[in-house]
């Protein structure tokens, strides 16, 4: 019994690691050229097949998206003869093909309709709390730019990669206030200072019926 017990303790026996898995670990932590960290999300596994003399000669592609949940995000398909190495290519073309979203805090800034192919996507803004209500696909994407606060709706074609891709398309459209005002050359005006000129406005209107009424009498 005492033989037994000790090789349940050794590295790699049943009791050890968390969750006695072992030594195996969960899935290696991957990082951009800057040292940030990335997540890595499996959207769709495809099996080709095609018959040639000696029998069926099968082909995988994945669908991976990768982004740093501070508002970068890419899309990768990957092909191969095994399924390891496909998601290892889509995996490297999702992190090379990473772009930008412009996000206003854990939402966006506005709505917006994405459109690729025959998927049709919108994206709304929600308030805090709401969480993110999407389907499998759309889910993926939004949660690895960071997003936690979406409201969205799919609609046309379900075919994942039409409908990552409208997300992705449709995300780096957007734009903030700051941006938009910038592009043409103004400079953004505060609410305190927008409210500023109505009051002044209201102010020389007051003025002006009171000397016209003391004029009067």
């Amino acid at each position: 019994m005492a033989e037994n017990n000790s090789n349940q303790n050794k590295p790699g026996g049943r009791n050890s690691g968390p969750g006695n898995r072992g030594n195996r670990g969960g899935p290696p932590t991957s990082y951009d050229a800057e040292g940030r960290e990335l997540v890595e999300k499996i959207v769709f596994i495809n099996r080709s097949s095609k018959v040639v003399k000696g029998g069926r000669r099968f082909s995988f592609s994945a669908l991976v998206v990768a982004g740093d949940k501070n508002g970068r995000v890419g899309l990768g398909l990957g092909k191969a003869s095994e399924v390891a190495d496909c998601i290892r290519k889509g995996s490297d073309l999702a992190k090379r093909q990473m772009v930008p979203i412009s996000l206003s805090g854990n939402t966006i800034p506005h709505e917006i309709v994405c459109i690729y192919d025959g998927a049709r996507v919108i994206l709304r803004p929600a308030s805090p709390g709401t969480g993110i209500i999407a389907g499998k696909t759309v889910r993926a994407v939004v949660e690895s730019a960071g997003i936690r606060d979406l409201l969205t709706k799919s609609l046309g074609s379900k075919n994942p990669a039409n409908v990552a891709k409208a997300t992705i398309d449709g995300l780096s459209k957007l734009r903030l206030r700051e941006e938009v005002y910038a592009l043409r050359g103004l400079k953004v005006r505060k609410k305190d200072e927008a409210s500023e000129p109505a009051a002044a406005a209201t102010a020389t209107e007051a003025s002006a019926t009171e000397t016209a009424a003391t004029g009067n009498e």
